[in-house]
C-alpha cells in the first residue's frame, strides 16, 4: 500500500507565499509522476500542477508564473511553492502520485487526504 501525506497548508494574506509539501511512503518501486490538485467549495477538483520523475512540469493557466512545483526523488516528496496568492486560490489542495509497486507492475494513482489553503483578502 502507498500513502501520501500533505502538510504545510494554512491561512495566509493575499499576496503572501505558502509552500505545502507531500510525502509518499509505503510499497513504492517507482513514482512516475506527482502532482497537486485543488477543490474549492462547490467546485470540481482541478489540476494545479504536475511533475514527472525527469522534472518536466505542467501548470494550470490560473497559476502559471505564481506557483512552482518541484520534487525530491530520493525522498519521494513533492512541493508546491505558491507565491502572490489570491483569495481565489482558497481550496483544499490534494497531492497525487502515479506509482508502481514492483517491477513489471502497472501504474496506479494514489491521493493524499488534502490540506486546506485559505487566502484572506
Amino acid at each position: 500500500q502507498v500513502q501520501l501525506v500533505e502538510s504545510g497548508g494554512g491561512l495566509v494574506q493575499a499576496g503572501g507565499p505558502l509552500r505545502p509539501s507531500c510525502a509518499a511512503s509505503g510499497s513504492i518501486f517507482s513514482i512516475i509522476a506527482m502532482g497537486w490538485y485543488r477543490q474549492a467549495p462547490g467546485k470540481q477538483r482541478e489540476l494545479v500542477a504536475t511533475i514527472t520523475s525527469g522534472g518536466s512540469s505542467n501548470y494550470a493557466d490560473s497559476v502559471k508564473g505564481r506557483f512552482t512545483i518541484s520534487r525530491d526523488n530520493a525522498k519521494n516528496m513533492v512541493y508546491l511553492q505558491m507565491d502572490s496568492l489570491k483569495p481565489e486560490d482558497t481550496a483544499v489542495y490534494y497531492c497525487n502520485a502515479a506509482v508502481t509497486t514492483a517491477p513489471g507492475m502497472g501504474m496506479r494513482w494514489y491521493w493524499g487526504q488534502g490540506t486546506q489553503v485559505t487566502v484572506s483578502s
